[in-house]
């Protein structure tokens, strides 16, 4: 453990930071799980739906620099074109 005050209080800010960098992780986790289940259950308006709620989580996060942009951008298209493949 760090003995200087700045140390210790930017490791006191590390562990704040981590834990709230995995738990915006886990929301975009989250949000890509509904909206890949909305796209195997093959109901495309659902899929849209999910697909909207996802893009908005994926973009807070870039936003906050949790996730790179290129990221978030890639993982759009990649799920934007699954829901084109349903038809």
């Amino acid at each position: 453990m760090a003995n200087i005050k700045s140390a210790v209080k930017r490791a006191k800010q590390a562990d704040v930071n981590r834990l709230r960098n995995r738990a915006a992780k886990s929301r975009v986790l989250t949000a890509r799980k509904k909206a890949l289940g909305a796209i195997q259950s093959g109901n495309k308006d659902e899929a849209t739906k999910a697909y909207s709620e996802y893009t908005s989580v994926l973009d807070k996060t870039a936003k906050k620099g949790i996730i790179a942009k290129n990221n978030a951008s890639r993982k759009k298209s990649r799920m934007a074109a699954s829901i084109a493949k349903m038809g």
